[in-house]
């Protein structure tokens, strides 16, 4: 397997999907700094582009699980 395989194929392995994670995981950070301030300030526009963008954060997290749990023992990097 080529170099560049194994990097196109680098999204599908477990150490790719584990980079996702971390990734989707600072997310949550720049929620709640936007949740704070949207609180602070009362806005309540602010306050529910929050939760839904939280809501995303979320999802994506729970897409990448899943993937992670069906890759199992099939990792792409392995070969």
């Amino acid at each position: 397997m080529s170099a560049l395989s194994k990097a196109k194929g680098f999204k599908k392995s477990k150490s790719g999907l584990y980079i996702s994670m971390a990734t989707s995981a600072f997310g949550v950070l720049g929620v709640y700094k936007q949740i704070k301030k949207a609180r602070g300030d009362n806005d309540t526009l602010r306050l529910l582009d929050a939760v839904v963008t939280g809501a995303a954060v979320v999802t994506n997290l729970a897409i990448l699980y899943r993937e992670l749990k069906q890759l199992g023992d099939e990792d792409v990097l392995l070969g």
